[in-house]
């Protein structure tokens, strides 16, 4: 491939290489039939109506803020908006949307529309702004949308057709933005502050920040692609000498051993944070980063890098088709039992890589738990159950699938993103744009549609569907940004300054097929076997209906020499002596404690060996997980309140919280369905002075004065069919406070029959907005979202649980447990918040040994506030995300600590570790 003096002129021949690879690719696809063109081009026009609502939808009811709220129809202005934490601090009062979204109006052949934003970025955009925002988000999603404009900008202006009046005003106004963001890098380390003011820098006592001390590995290694540019574009080389630093003090910070970086980075000392590591959130785009650092720039150095690294991510986190994350010092030993969905960028990066295999393996796995979902829930077990449920419109699954069809050719992969575009319409599309997913079990909207939406989802959907004759440039000239912002190869021989390589800095022996791989030859690849892709995929087809097949693991490779398989704590029987006999060599005691509970203790001096010591540990840790999942699915999910009249044809679903009385939802199919009437008093604390309204709909009243059980009394009295409770606090959303479940008032409620759900006052406003502006409003109570009214629209109103029959749930009986009543005056229940497992861990009961399932409760006495939690008593077999064999008479026992010594052998351990370095 040459070196790196000459590698400018190399690249680009590579990259048109990949070009011509992966349309040969195309061509040989097989396995599914072809799609015509006549179809592409419909999906391709499908794509564009989506892109014009969603864009469309920001500029009529949101510009200039940063980003639309689709629930509400107006923008989000930071500060004038409940603080929803550090995802506002990529807002910046810098009109966000309209800049990510320029290179995306140029792909789409939206070019008079181009025209257009960028007048408005120049004329009306203020970067000079007393406010904090993050370094890594600004640099992605400002900096590089200002750079891909200006990309596009002066590739139309050389065609001689339009922007002629342009004269690199976006261009002056990115190189403004990063002296901005350079007061960032002023540490010892060359690592970037995580915020910084825009007015005033870092430090100063008017810039409120500065005080940090951690950054994430992502965002102090994903400056070198924008700020490279930068300085190529402008001639001003401090830019690229910044991010370079920042790259060079990471990659010798690695852990040597494994080669892997931590998630967190201490800015000042270099050290690790948080040591475990792996391709998703806080470490993705570093990998990324250094790849197409190489693709951009031509330096060695960068593939060198990647290539060590990759090599490490194959041998310890990659457990086809998962991702597990791993710990940096001890890379056999898995951090955690579940996956966050920003690795589905992974896959793609593989093909750039031209490690084909494995990206469609993983792929395909993500692509069975949105089947599942409709999308893929922020984070999901390795079992594919939900870990977070969220779902924020998130691009990476369509980049990857983009990807793989320029690879592969497959027509199956073009199949997939006809799916994406579907559930969008279905699932997430409402009247001012496209609204995040905040339940995927529920299908409940939040009130949000990130920039990224626009500037990476539309641009790899148009550009799966479309044939290089549909686009009015070609797209081969350019290299993605983690926000797919385009940037052009010739970069590469502009203002290049020689940079000397490193000559002590060491890399790990690698095979030559890392590096004659870097280029992806699928000419090979499928002119032989045409079916490849699909060869792959077969196996994987039912891998979440199934669950993952039970594939060999590393552990399983250390023990294959004749020792035992380490015990999984999922597999874990307490009555089972063969396990306990592989607890004592890990050095774990199981303790029987008075009540009939167990309690299991670690103490790693106490195991056979080193390795059992490990295998102890990791024991210890997934049952912490394992309890923790296990208490989150003993909470019931949030229910959902769906507008189902005209012109919402149930777009719009809200995020509601049970109650512990009153019909149970999840076990109603059909839900219940009405029109809505305020409560006379709205209170509804006494007789309503309007029966005859609320008679036969559903009861909206405000939350005070009363019980929740008194309100839904004299609703029923008066005829309603269910009610719903809006929080008298204004401004309150589900977006920022946690849901609780509407308790009872200590007395039987068995003769409250209808549903009554709670919405906080930003979700309620929508629905009396609502009613004020289209009087009758119709809305569908639910367990979940319920099939949308597509053809709604058009006057063909279809009943929304045409689907429903298929999701029958059986009925059973629920032990009426007491509740405990909280000592709010209105019996609320509060919060939900997970089990922090991590200072005990108590095991009530095991399972018959001949029952393979896992323990059967686990909970603990106290949320976070101290306060008790009301007993949940729905059984494990009414959960749909739990195994139909679970017996329902477990018995719930509260957790109590862990013996103080096990903590302590945890931190000798990890003194160990550091010893050992």
């Amino acid at each position: 491939m040459g070196r790196s003096g000459e590698k400018p002129r190399v690249w680009g021949v590579m990259w048109r290489q990949l070009a011509v690879c992966l349309v040969l690719g195309a061509a040989l696809g097989g396995g599914h039939a072809a799609m015509t063109k006549e179809e592409k081009s419909q999906l391709r026009a499908q794509v564009l109506e989506m892109f014009d609502h969603a864009y469309g939808s920001y500029m009529l009811h949101a510009y200039p803020a940063d980003e639309l709220m689709p629930l509400t129809c107006r923008g989000r202005i930071r500060g004038q908006e409940p603080s929803r934490g550090d995802v506002d601090d990529a807002l910046g009062k810098f009109s966000l949307t309209l800049i990510d979204t320029l290179d995306t109006l140029v792909v789409l052949n939206r070019t008079h529309e181009f025209e257009d934003a960028v007048r408005k970025v120049i004329n009306d955009v203020n970067l000079d702004n007393d406010i904090v925002v993050s370094v890594f988000e600004t640099n992605i999603r400002v900096l590089g949308g200002l750079l891909g404009g200006h990309s596009v900008a002066i590739m139309l202006k050389e065609k001689g057709e339009q922007m002629l009046w342009y004269n690199d005003e976006l261009l002056h106004m990115a190189k403004e933005l990063g002296y901005k963001l350079l007061p960032a890098f002023n540490t010892t380390s060359g690592l970037p502050y995580p915020r910084v003011n825009l007015k005033f820098g870092v430090r100063r006592p008017e810039a409120r920040t500065g005080t940090e001390t951690d950054t994430c590995t992502a965002c102090a290694g994903t400056l070198i692609l924008e700020f490279a540019a930068l300085s190529r574009f402008t001639g001003i080389t401090i830019f690229e000498e910044h991010a370079r630093k920042a790259l060079d003090f990471i990659w010798e910070k690695r852990q040597r051993s494994s080669n892997l970086v931590g998630v967190t980075i201490n800015i000042h000392t270099g050290d690790w944070v948080r040591k475990d590591s792996g391709v998703g959130a806080g470490i993705d785009s570093y990998y990324e980063y250094l790849l197409k650092a190489y693709v951009l720039l031509g330096d060695d150095n960068y593939l060198e890098r990647f290539n060590t690294h990759y090599d490490a991510i194959m041998r310890y986190i990659s457990q086809p088709p998962l991702l597990l994350d791993v710990h940096i010092h001890k890379p056999m030993l898995t951090a955690r039992t579940w996956m966050d969905s920003l690795l589905a960028f992974f896959p793609g990066l593989q093909v750039l890589k031209g490690d084909i295999r494995p990206a469609i393996e993983t792929h395909e796995m993500l692509y069975q738990v949105i089947k599942k979902h409709n999308f893929l829930p922020e984070a999901f077990t390795t079992d594919f159950r939900v870990h977070w449920a969220q779902h924020p419109l998130r691009p990476e699954f369509a980049e990857s699938t983009y990807f793989l069809y320029k690879a592969t050719g497959d027509p199956y992969y073009l199949e997939v993103g006809k799916t994406i575009i579907e559930n969008l319409n279905k699932y997430a599309r409402v009247p001012c744009g496209f609204a995040a997913v905040k339940d995927v079990r529920t299908g409940s909207h939040e009130d949000r549609m990130d920039s990224f939406f626009l500037a990476e989802m539309f641009k790899y959907l148009y550009l799966l569907f479309s044939e290089k004759e549909d686009l009015n440039f070609d797209i081969e000239d350019y290299i993605f940004t983690t926000e797919a912002h385009l940037l052009p190869l010739w970069l590469s021989t502009a203002n290049h300054t020689r940079v000397k390589k490193n000559k002590t800095t060491q890399f790990t022996e690698l095979d030559d097929s890392n590096f004659e791989w870097s280029c992806p030859n699928t000419q090979i690849l499928f002119r032989n076997d045409p079916l490849y892709a699909q060869s792959i995929r077969e196996p994987l087809k039912n891998v979440v209906d199934k669950n993952c097949p039970r594939t060999t693991s590393r552990m399983d490779d250390l023990s294959s020499n004749g020792n035992r398989p380490p015990l999984r704590a999922r597999d874990f029987m307490a009555s089972n002596p063969e396990h306990l006999d592989i607890l004592k060599k890990m050095g774990v005691s199981l303790i029987h404690l008075k009540d009939g509970r167990v309690q299991l203790v670690q103490h790693a001096n106490q195991a056979a060996s080193a390795i059992d010591a490990e295998d102890g540990l990791r024991f210890m840790q997934e049952m912490i997980e394992l309890s923790s999942q296990q208490q989150k699915e003993q909470q019931l999910p949030p229910r959902a309140v769906q507008i189902v009249s005209h012109p919402f044809y149930g777009r719009v679903v809200l995020t509601a919280g049970p109650a512990q009385f009153g019909m149970d939802l999840s076990k109603n199919v059909a839900g219940c369905r009405g029109f809505v009437a305020k409560t006379e008093p709205y209170s509804g604390c006494s007789e309503m002075t309007n029966p005859d309204l609320i008679n036969g709909k559903i009861a909206l009243m405000q939350r005070g004065q009363c019980m929740f059980a008194e309100k839904a009394r004299n609703i029923q009295k008066s005829g309603a069919v269910g009610g719903i409770v809006i929080d008298d606090n204004d401004g309150s959303s589900s977006d920022t406070a946690p849901l609780f479940q509407m308790a009872g008032d200590g007395k039987n409620t068995d003769d409250i029959t209808i549903p009554m759900l709670f919405l906080f006052s930003k979700e309620g406003n929508i629905i009396l907005d609502a009613m004020r502006e289209y009087q009758e409003v119709e809305v569908l109570l639910s367990d979940k979202a319920k099939d949308r009214d597509l053809d709604g629209e058009n006057g063909e109103h279809k009943s929304l649980e045409n689907d429903s029959q298929k999701q029958i749930l059986k009925e059973q009986s629920i032990p009426q447990e007491e509740m405990m009543n909280t000592k709010d005056s209105e019996g609320e229940f509060p919060p939900m918040s997970p089990l922090d497992a991590l200072h005990s861990l108590d095991i009530d009961h095991f399972h018959d040994p001949t029952d393979g399932n896992l323990p059967s409760e686990i909970k603990q006495p106290l949320n976070e506030e101290g306060r008790d939690f009301v007993e949940n008593s729905q059984t494990p077999s009414e959960n749909p995300e739990t195994s139909e064999n679970e017996e329902g008479d477990s018995k719930v026992q509260p957790i109590e600590s862990i013996l103080a010594d096990w903590k302590e052998d945890i931190e000798a351990f990890e003194m160990m570790e550091k010893d050992e370095l």
